[in-house]
């Protein structure tokens, strides 16, 4: 039933290794911008706070493939924006890290927001008294008592990313989703192996990660 695995036709783990990649990549990427964000939302200038709100219902409610399929054919291909990369593979990787990014940030900016409002209000009263700005606030006494706060749904976020680089197939970046449509293609009489495969490859990926970061959670989380 798995005979297709030894044929040495298919680069399973190098397809792994590259949704592995983009997930890091991204998640990276999608926890700067969405602290970013978050700090826009709650921002006390009102064009901030107009674009950081704008931003993430926009994106936020745009299906993944449109924001993937839009920075391939619109950065890409209509405006000539390479990202630096010197052939088609490196380009795609990089514009599905771009668009993965710009939509997960906008989960981390909300999840970050959930936290922001658990900290007692008095906390940053008491820091504006001593004479800290907006930013000293934010960035030494409110986030840092945000992140403990929802490192559990930070990683449910992690884990719904981490299924969605299966959308970089869209615009040809060769990860895991690419591949099991070729695998579908070619072993047509072993369709349930090829899905059972690739059902335990994401499984081994998310699986661990929830379970760790759900430990994380209960040990840093802020006794109130």
């Amino acid at each position: 039933m798995f005979d297709f695995l030894d044929s040495g036709q298919y680069d399973l783990l190098g397809a792994f290794w590259v949704t592995v990649k983009l997930a890091l990549y991204s998640a990276v990427g999608s926890l700067i911008w969405g602290t970013v964000l978050a700090g826009m939302r709650v921002s006390p200038v009102p064009l901030m706070r107009g674009f950081g709100t704008a931003y993430v219902n926009v994106v936020r409610n745009t299906p993944l493939t449109v924001v993937i399929v839009a920075c391939s054919l619109g950065l890409s291909q209509t405006l000539g924006f390479s990202l630096g990369a010197d052939n088609f593979k490196d380009a795609g990787f990089r514009l599905a890290v771009l668009g993965l990014t710009a939509y997960t940030g906008t989960f981390v900016c909300e999840a970050l927001r959930s936290g922001i409002n658990t900290v007692p209000v008095g906390q940053a009263e008491a820091a504006r008294a001593l004479g800290l700005s907006f930013f000293q606030v934010l960035t030494l006494i409110v986030l840092p008592q945000a992140f403990r706060a929802v490192v559990a749904p930070l990683a449910n976020v992690l884990i719904a990313l981490t299924k969605n680089t299966t959308v970089a197939a869209a615009i040809g970046v060769a990860e895991a989703a690419l591949l099991m449509k070729e695998m579908i293609e070619n072993e047509a009489d072993a369709l349930f192996a090829v899905f059972g495969v690739f059902a335990f490859g994401f499984i081994v990926l998310t699986l661990p990660t929830g379970l760790v970061l759900g430990w994380v959670a209960k040990r840093v989380a802020v006794k109130r």
